[in-house]
């Protein structure tokens, strides 16, 4: 245990700063401060020392230096137990600092505003806050850091409980909360300085917990969902919960994976995911529609699945949801009733998204491998009618270009191999994940539960022969839509313009893996 006799208490934000102070100064806690924390604390009568007053010397450089001198570091890092170091204090005239009250200058809520210049953000970077920190955490055995304000009631607490001394423990953990916050403050610091680079010699990420998970992608798997710090939203950002079990690993995955085609369409479309695949997906004229269309793709793998809506669920709609079995529900809103018609399926997740913020343009794709971290853009083009070329003797018809483009948009997101046949602004079969280009189709042919005659196909890569478009065209496809660039492109368009059919090159792929 170590009593709190002394506190350095400097603060950029004030939050609860007063009534913890008075706390303090309440315990009998001598607290010394800086300029513009002690102006706040001496206007709400609390006793204070200024810093110059130990340091014998003025702040200087406009506040650029006022804490990094021996008297103020010499009483937080002499080790109490160390003969020479309580001497060399003694000598000195320095008293020890038992408690060092810190946060930082807001470098990374400025840096991710428009409208802060350079010299503005530079002189927001903090030099003596982080070297207070990390002089305190270090000596954790003696000194007791805080840098986050709502630590204040629970070390109030402990103090209370342990008669104005605190554990071994509490110190260790603050100190460990203290090393990281100052990690973090120059990964942001870091990343702003090489942020014109696309992808710059050193890549860093800094990932906040922000909910523990039941268990991993299996039970016997432990999980957290951690948001990246700087990301101007994240899947669950302002996502309220309405009813049904906590979300899972996979949950949040598959929320991830129906919000990323979600993006493609503005029209009421609902998404159905299962596996991060998507097993249905379609357009409507009402929400209501684009449900109905997108569950009579695949209702036998929409069981269990994941729904995800780019528009209010209405009471009409939550009765139709009711009747199966849904995991997860994901909507920006829910109208009156619908709530309380979906609650009467304790384990429906209903989920509501406030989230109106658009994606980061600039974000990356990060995946881990052994070892690594693979880094890329994210895959959020979509090709434009006018950058795609006809390549067979028949055009597509108005109707047949609104189902290759929202057949192709759909592609994308499905894992490669992979075939998605479509109509009427609806999937009717998705042939995902296969090594062979030949099987994927022939499973989106054999998803189809009604007749394909007259469909669009979409495939995310080029087809390398004829034989896949030939058992579409047998089972009466007529519009397909690929990258092209293939050795035996002529051989497939060859195979189309024979069947009377018309087909699209975008010149461009979407694997996703």
């Amino acid at each position: 245990m170590r009593e709190i006799r002394r506190a350095l208490i400097s603060v950029s934000d004030k939050t609860g700063l007063v009534p913890f102070a008075k706390a303090v100064q309440a315990r009998g806690i001598d607290i010394v401060s800086t300029s513009g924390t002690a102006q706040v604390l001496r206007e709400a009568g609390v006793d204070v020392t200024l810093i110059e007053d130990l340091t014998r010397s003025a702040e200087m450089l406009g506040g650029r230096v006022k804490t990094l001198h021996p008297a103020v570091h010499g009483g937080i890092l002499a080790r109490r137990h160390d003969e020479e170091d309580m001497a060399s204090l003694q000598d000195r005239g320095i008293e020890p600092i038992d408690l060092v009250v810190v946060n930082l200058y807001p470098f990374q809520r400025l840096a991710a505003r428009r409208d802060v210049d350079e010299v503005e953000l530079l002189e927001s970077i903090d030099i003596g806050g982080p070297a207070l920190l990390r002089a305190a955490a270090k000596n954790f055995r003696d000194v007791t850091v805080v840098c986050d304000p709502d630590r204040y009631g629970f070390l109030l607490s402990e103090l209370d409980d342990n008669g104005g001394a605190l554990s071994i423990t509490t110190r260790r953990e603050l100190a460990s909360e203290a090393f990281a916050h100052t990690a973090g403050y120059d990964l942001a610091i870091a990343n702003w300085f090489t942020d014109a680079t696309d992808f710059p010699e050193r890549l860093f990420v800094e990932l906040i917990r922000h909910t523990e998970l039941p268990y991993g992608e299996n039970p016997h798997q432990r999980a957290a969902y951690y948001a990246e710090r700087g990301a101007r939203r994240h899947v669950l950002s302002m996502v309220h919960q309405h009813a049904g079990k906590g979300v899972t690993f996979n949950n949040i995955a598959d929320i991830s994976a129906g919000r990323d085609i979600l993006r493609e369409f503005t029209l009421p479309t609902c998404v159905i995911i299962k596996h991060t695949n998507p097993c249905g997906v379609a357009m409507g004229a009402r929400i209501e529609e684009a449900y109905a269309k997108a569950l009579a793709c695949d209702p036998e793998s929409a069981f269990g699945g994941v729904v995800v809506l780019n528009r209010p669920v209405s009471q009409a709609l939550a009765e139709s949801l009711a009747e199966h079995f849904v995991e997860v529900l994901f909507a920006p809103a829910y109208e009156d009733g619908a709530i309380e018609v979906l609650a009467r399926k304790p384990n429906v997740r209903i989920l509501e998204s406030r989230e109106r913020r658009r994606a980061n343009p600039g974000e990356r794709h990060h995946r881990r491998v052994l070892g690594g971290m693979l880094v890329q853009d994210y895959d959020s083009e979509s090709e434009d009618r006018d950058m795609m070329n006809v390549v067979t003797q028949r055009t597509p018809t108005e109707r047949e270009w609104g189902d290759l483009t929202f057949a192709w948009r759909v592609a994308k997101h499905v894992g490669s191999n992979a075939i998605v046949v479509a109509r009427d602004l609806a999937t009717v079969g998705i042939g995902a994940g296969q090594m062979s280009r030949v099987d994927a189709v022939r499973i989106a042919l054999a998803k189809a539960r009604v007749p394909v005659d007259g469909a669009a196909l979409a495939s995310d890569a080029f087809f390398p022969f004829a034989d896949g478009p030939e058992l579409a065209l047998e089972a009466g496809v007529r519009a397909f839509i690929q990258p092209g660039g293939a050795k035996r492109d002529d051989e497939v368009t060859v195979a189309v313009d024979e069947a009377r059919a018309t087909m699209v090159f975008t010149g461009r792929r979407h694997f996703r893996h």
